[in-house]
């Protein structure tokens, strides 16, 4: 490996006074710094990007949390007052499963664990998460959705145990949205502790790695060492795929979107 492996980071689409590409800071410092990865910013705008010849350049993805919440009709569920990203969700389907069957590792975080699991055929609800998984309004400071926090339970012998070196640890919670039916080769990783909602997947269905997780490591990523642990992971996963020979493959069950 002659420099640093590349990233691709997705973005959201947000309003400030014209329409923007929004990713915030904090997905992309912790990939530079920890991961030691470079970073590339991915538009989510689907007319405009060739997911076919962004994952060529890409080693690897991360889909990023969002405020919006993967459209329903996406995985059969009944539209509701959640706002919705659909070009997001057309670019971040597409790009993941191609990166995917190109054995390339694919990460997610919150709204990108939810759109992974819609690509392998899984469901989400709200209901799920209704008055434990979120602690009020959007409109409140960072500090305090962030401060909301549970206990989640790692699957033994999993990849996030093995790393973080322990079972248990305390995560923040800020999703009204979460699985309802686990995706077809998905592997659980972690639980809620207190109403076992999956706050963790993981795969290698093409030999790239594909990881998720609910919460929202790069928020406590300074203090938390199972937060750094999964950026961790991710460098390890880019390194292992900048190094290996590609050998893509059709994945056992149709990826959705791709």
């Amino acid at each position: 490996m002659t420099g640093r492996p590349v990233i691709g980071v997705l973005c959201c689409n947000e309003v400030a006074a014209r329409p923007v590409q929004v990713v915030a800071s904090r997905f992309v410092e912790p990939l530079s710094i920890l991961a030691d990865a470079t970073v590339l910013l991915v538009p989510a705008l689907s007319d405009l990007t060739d997911t076919m010849a962004v994952s060529r350049v890409l080693d690897g993805l991360l889909l990023t949390g969002s405020r919006s919440h993967v459209a329903p009709r996406r995985y059969g569920g009944v539209a509701g007052s959640h706002a919705v990203d659909e070009e997001r969700d057309e670019v971040a389907l597409a790009l993941a499963g191609r990166m995917i069957e190109a054995g390339k590792p694919v990460y997610g975080i919150c709204r990108g664990l939810q759109e992974i699991n819609v690509l392998f055929g899984g469901t989400l609800s709200s209901e799920r998460c209704a008055g434990r998984h979120h602690p009020g309004s959007w409109d409140a400071e960072y500090d305090t959705l962030f401060d909301h926090r549970h206990e989640v339970v790692l699957t033994e012998g999993g990849a996030l145990s093995i790393a973080a070196g322990t079972r248990h640890l305390t995560v923040n919670s800020v999703h009204e949205q979460g699985i309802d039916r686990l995706g077809e080769g998905l592997a659980v990783e972690a639980v809620a502790s207190d109403d076992a909602l999956i706050e963790a997947f993981s795969a290698t269905p093409c030999g790239g790695d594909v990881l998720a997780v609910q919460w929202h490591p790069e928020w406590d990523v300074d203090r938390a060492p199972g937060s750094r642990a999964f950026f961790s992971l991710i460098g390890a996963s880019l390194r292992r795929n900048v190094d290996a020979t590609p050998s893509p493959c059709r994945t056992d069950a149709t990826l959705r979107g791709h």
